[in-house]
């Protein structure tokens, strides 16, 4: 069961300019998680999906944008994000994940 709980933590990897420069420099990778999910569950989720071990994890919340639909303002919902860096040695392709 705790296998499951784990899965479910991570959404997606981040491919953008800056966690690509991210990756060949620092050997870390972004993701999209759960709002609720910890560090530790992170690196746990992580390790567990891609087979890879995790030097530190760094977390941030993104605000989500206020935009209008015609006449009417809306908000874009908040979301988390995660930058994972590996131990050296390590290294996830997203490409073929």
């Amino acid at each position: 069961m705790e296998r499951i709980k784990l899965a479910s933590v991570l959404f997606a990897p981040i491919v953008s300019e800056k966690s690509s420069n991210a990756a060949d420099q620092n050997n870390q990778f972004v993701f999209k998680v759960k709002k609720s999910a910890t560090k530790l569950q992170i690196k746990n989720a992580v390790e567990l999906m891609f087979g890879v071990e995790v030097a530190a994890v760094r977390v941030l919340n993104v605000k989500g944008k206020i935009k209008r639909f015609g006449r009417t303002l809306g908000k874009r919902s908040d979301w988390k994000k995660a930058y994972v860096k590996l131990q050296p040695g390590h290294n996830i392709e997203l490409a073929t994940a």
